[in-house]
């Protein structure tokens, strides 16, 4: 096995807490840091939590009661957070709707109306606009696919076995 450096250990460890969005347990953060230590991954964690501190205001890296830690908006900013990420860029129903063209792709409209209803032609235009799918015509059959910036959007490599496998490995659906 490699060994890891303490830079990488560190941006390993700003990563998993950035992305994840919830509290990390200790372990969960051992793992991502590469160290294999507890005590290395407390003086990592202890680095990165003093660096945020002095190099923002509204952000924090805690640590919680259950000694998990989190990377988060600082409280007293939550009313500006609720003004600002109120809204998400896609609907639930439309990304849905969007998970379901990725799985099944090429899929006709006549497919995605059986399967996701009406609402789904205001889906798929609000889609298009955004350019995470596109349309191809056979006569009147109109067939959907996702395109290129869906795929670098949602970091995926443009293999479309490998999204279909990844969005089946996260999904509920039991083969």
């Amino acid at each position: 096995m490699q060994k890891i450096n303490t830079r990488e250990s560190i941006s390993r460890l700003e990563v998993a807490l950035y992305v994840s969005g919830r509290p990390l347990s200790l372990d969960e953060l051992i793992k991502a840091s590469g160290t294999e230590s507890k005590q290395k991954t407390i003086l990592l964690l202890n680095t990165i939590m003093k660096k945020t501190e002095s190099a923002f205001n509204a952000i924090e890296i805690v640590m919680l009661p259950d000694k998990s830690y989190v990377f988060q908006i600082k409280p007293e900013y939550n009313i500006i957070v609720r003004r600002y990420a109120s809204k998400p860029t896609i609907s639930g129903a439309t990304l849905k709707t969007l998970s379901y063209i990725a799985y099944m792709q090429p899929i006709s409209s006549k497919q995605l109306v059986e399967t996701r209803g009406t609402g789904v032609y205001m889906h798929l235009k609000e889609l298009r606009q955004l350019d995470y799918v596109k349309r191809n015509s056979t006569g009147r059959l109109k067939i959907y696919t996702t395109t290129e910036r869906f795929q670098r959007y949602f970091g995926l490599n443009g293999d479309i076995e490998y999204i279909k496998t990844k969005l089946f490995k996260n999904s509920k659906i039991k083969a």
